[in-house]
């Protein structure tokens, strides 16, 4: 079995108050490469900070996050940047693409941050559109996209950069039930190479897609179902996809 490419170790978060409020208590959650996670649970449980934890975008308060071993809680701000830029891809409910840019130019964005010549920069990122079937679309601005469209735009933004895992907040909420299939079907296909999937939704039969599930409430953690262990395991082993 692999290890484990991101662990979470007593990892709690707490906002100052008063009071102080315990968005995220005392966690343990392993994610090995090829995992697809679901986190569901209701709004202000806690899965925008977990989400933002796994994306070295927050510190916790207590605890360890572990990125392919490394003790990120180590590392200084501009670390773990560059940390988050070669390891991790995001994918919001809203798309978040400019709107005078083109698709091609909106996934080149990606990488404007890394030392990555510009011509590297173009062929990189017609590589991720070809992987979610926009080739033909690269010359486009994102106002004459259909909503699937610029979903599939992000995601290949997202994965520009080969990341190792794609953290994904709500990235249906927007479409319809059609359009929805269809993003989750793509999500399916990019789950290779060992690419781990981390997904919040409110949606249940979303949520249904993934191998494991993990609810939170209170910021409390419980992973649900009998068959998430050997669902997890299935995963790490690359037999679930």
């Amino acid at each position: 079995m692999p290890g484990a490419l991101a662990e979470l170790s007593g990892v709690a978060v707490t906002y100052p108050g008063p009071p102080p409020v315990h968005a995220l208590r005392s966690t343990n959650l392993t994610i090995y490469p090829g995992d697809y996670l679901a986190i569901v649970g209701p709004s202000g449980s806690g899965k925008s900070t977990l989400l933002s934890l796994l994306g070295l975008l927050r510190r916790p308060t207590s605890g360890r996050l572990l990125l392919d071993g490394l003790d990120t809680s180590q590392l200084r701000d501009h670390e773990r940047a560059a940390l988050r830029g070669r390891y991790i891809g995001f994918v919001f409910q809203s798309f978040h693409l400019l709107p005078h840019r083109t698709a091609r130019e909106n996934v080149m964005l990606a990488q404007l941050y890394q030392a990555t010549r510009a011509g590297l920069r173009r062929e990189m990122a017609d590589r991720a559109l070809e992987r979610v079937g926009l080739t033909h679309r690269a010359a486009a601005p994102p106002t004459r996209l259909s909503g699937g469209e610029r979903q599939r735009v992000a995601i290949a933004r997202a994965l520009a950069m080969c990341p190792r895992l794609l953290l994904c907040d709500e990235p249906t909420g927007n479409l319809d039930s059609d359009t929805t299939n269809s993003v989750l079907d793509l999500i399916d296909e990019v789950r290779s190479d060992g690419l781990a999937v981390v997904m919040i939704t409110h949606d249940m039969t979303v949520a249904a897609r993934a191998h494991r599930t993990v609810s939170i409430r209170d910021g409390k953690l419980q992973e649900s179902g009998a068959g998430a262990e050997s669902k997890r395991t299935a995963a790490s082993q690359g037999r679930v996809g």
